[in-house]
């Protein structure tokens, strides 16, 4: 393999991160189409209160840690949709240090963001992106997406207000009852619908963290599922000051911080393809 080969590797490993949050199967659902309300009356309280309180569960943490197994759909040439599985473990420090280590199926991928700078690393490859970012989570997400595509399905997650950032889009929200398998624990299930996915997640009734999340594009004509485990979570947990930038850094080969497939112009594009800006996604 060459170096440009190389080079393609680690950018499309970047693009691979993409995706929406999702996971687990549905135990209920509504009898009315959650496609055709508007209506604010259509936000359940009891649904927007778990979905609150693990909110601010989440945000008050100085710092987080917990791993994601993500897997999601993907159309074959047979046309059957095969399942594709990335795992990544997760570290961040409040405002401005993340860390995401995802040895995937594919080529291993390391995203790193210490607050000036954000990297991406394939140890294999010894080949590295930096590029400069902005200065708390929330907007080097933002950058990584717009510059390069990347984006991590547990992204609203870790944003600094998960539930600001998600109820401008909310259409609808209601509460499915409760799960004592998922997690090994007791679950509360919420489903909604927001920015055009319709969610399900299932939140730790004690620890009111996230256990697992499915979701699927209601604009996705072949309703392509996606799935997120969440496990291991550790919350203001000691961060070693070092752990926001790879180890080997300084013996990789650097190499631009761009996206893989370059948008057209944009009288050329698309709108129906276009996919959501990081932080504002669900």
């Amino acid at each position: 393999m060459t170096r440009d080969d190389r080079c393609l590797v680690l950018l499309f490993a970047l693009s691979l991160i993409l995706v929406a949050t999702g996971v687990a199967q549905a135990q209920s659902a509504p009898q009315d189409n959650p496609v055709a309300t508007n209506s604010r009356t259509a936000l359940e309280p009891k649904a927007l209160e778990v979905l609150k309180a693990s909110s601010d569960r989440l945000a008050a943490a100085h710092t987080l840690a917990f791993t994601a197994v993500e897997s999601y759909e993907t159309p074959s040439r047979q046309g059957h949709p095969l399942v594709l599985v990335n795992k990544s473990e997760v570290t961040l420090q409040r405002p401005d240090k993340l860390r995401v280590i995802t040895p995937g199926d594919g080529p291993a991928i390391e995203f790193y963001y210490d607050g000036k700078t954000m990297m991406a690393f394939a140890p294999a490859e010894k080949l590295l992106a930096v590029a400069d970012a902005p200065p708390t989570i929330d907007a080097a997400l933002e950058a990584a997406y717009h510059s390069s595509g990347t984006y991590f399905p547990f992204t609203d997650l870790i944003v600094a207000d998960p539930y600001k950032d998600w109820a401008p889009g909310v259409v609808l929200a209601y509460y499915v009852g409760q799960s004592h398998i998922v997690g090994d624990m007791t679950t509360d299930i919420v489903a909604y619908v927001a920015d055009g996915v319709f969610e399900q997640i299932w939140i730790g009734v004690e620890d009111k963290l996230p256990q697992l999340v499915h979701a699927v594009y209601l604009d996705d004509p072949d309703q392509i599922r996606h799935n997120l485990l969440l496990s291991n979570w550790q919350l203001d947990l000691a961060v070693p000051a070092n752990a926001f930038a790879p180890a080997d850094a300084a013996n990789a080969k650097r190499i631009p911080f761009a996206h893989p497939h370059p948008e057209p112009p944009t009288a050329a594009k698309n709108p129906a393809t276009r996919t959501k800006p990081a932080t504002s996604q669900q």
